[in-house]
């Protein structure tokens, strides 16, 4: 079937493979031969059990997750793990260190400070968060019970491409628009959170993965649904899940066993945002925003060396058939997300279109 679809740079939810989402419309009537509807299903059935357990068992495999890990499905996107994580990693008043790269990372210091004694190590807003901190350019309270940082800036186009020295501390990262883009060194974290909506499925579900260490330390007195413990004792199923949503991932994660796991996947990633940074960087029509070392390959933001012209850019990118470019409301500009499953052929399109619009306006 043909379908009317055009080029999705969105920041998230974002686009998804073609052939999961046609998946997806086969399995909503009558879910693997149940004769119930995926939509439908009881969360508590052998079914969908079976589900959970293949989404964690390949998420395992395709991240080299080691065995003393958990991995849950939970609700409340990254934003409810900004203050769940504190909770369990730390007593009322322990210190925890932030890397400010950015929004994101802003909005996991607010909701920690309810909990800790917040110390921001590195501030990335003396340089408008154009790049991520290098290993001398902080350092770290000895007695800190906690080290947090952000992979991938979305709103600012920054990412790490190495995982940042800790001296020892526990390292927490919020991975939501990344993770599972190129392979990460899980075993270098305490806890890795990410919402799905990027890389991983649509929205309505958060990855957690965490040290099993961790749950014997949680403090007392937590609510149940904010506690690890409750999840990893239920698997998962502790209260209604995102039942849709947790299958749409174990569908993406075969996708990417199938397209040749992590490697493969990441070098198409760099194809892509390659494909699109050089055509920034030949002539100074355009501006990136990143420094080329910080430059995410997931989430390209720049402007135009002409402001006015970003309002007629993002106009006629509409009407060509582009989607998802105006940058972040809070800092403007022109953003494509390049996730795992935007097409390189939507890349070529839009590079195209770049070139066409500077022979015309430049």
């Amino acid at each position: 079937m043909k379908y009317d679809r055009i080029h999705n740079f969105a920041a998230g939810p974002a686009v998804l493979p073609l052939s999961v989402v046609e998946k997806l419309a086969e399995q909503l009537p009558n879910l693997k031969g149940t004769g119930i509807g995926l939509m439908e299903i009881s969360h508590r059935s052998k079914t969908f059990d079976a589900v959970v357990r293949s989404a964690q068992a390949r998420l395992r495999r395709i991240l080299s997750i080691p065995d003393d890990y958990e991995i849950l499905f939970l609700q409340g996107g990254a934003s409810l793990q900004f203050i769940m994580a504190p909770m369990n990693l730390l007593e009322r008043g322990d210190k925890i260190d932030f890397l400010n790269t950015g929004v994101w990372s802003k909005k996991a210091i607010k909701e920690a400070a309810l909990v800790g004694d917040v110390r921001v190590a590195y501030d990335g807003s003396v340089h408008n968060f154009a790049h991520v901190c290098t290993d001398d350019e902080y350092t770290v309270r000895p007695d800190a019970k906690v080290l947090h940082y952000t992979t991938n800036n979305t709103i600012y186009g920054t990412e790490f491409f190495r995982t940042p020295k800790s001296d020892g501390l526990p390292l927490v990262s919020d991975m939501s628009s990344d993770i599972a883009s190129r392979p990460v060194e899980v075993g270098k974290h305490h806890l890795i959170y990410a919402g799905a909506q990027k890389n991983l499925g649509p929205s309505g579900v958060t990855v957690v993965i965490l040290k099993k260490e961790i749950l014997e330390r949680v403090p007392s007195g937590l609510p149940s649904m904010l506690d690890y413990r409750t999840h990893v004792k239920e698997q998962s199923l502790f209260n209604t899940p995102c039942t849709i949503g947790i299958y749409v991932v174990d569908e993406i994660l075969g996708w990417i066993e199938d397209f040749g796991g992590l490697e493969a996947v990441a070098r198409n990633n760099e194809a892509k945002a390659a494909r699109i940074y050089t055509e920034l960087d030949r002539s100074d029509f355009w501006k990136p925003h990143a420094e080329p070392e910080s430059r995410s390959r997931m989430n390209i933001t720049w402007r135009i060396h002409d402001p006015t012209l970003e309002e007629t850019f993002l106009a006629e990118a509409a009407q060509a058939g582009f989607s998802g470019l105006k940058g972040h409301r809070s800092v403007g500009g022109i953003r494509a997300s390049v996730y795992n499953y935007c097409p390189m052929e939507s890349v070529d399109a839009l590079v195209a279109f770049m070139t066409d619009f500077e022979r015309r306006h430049g």
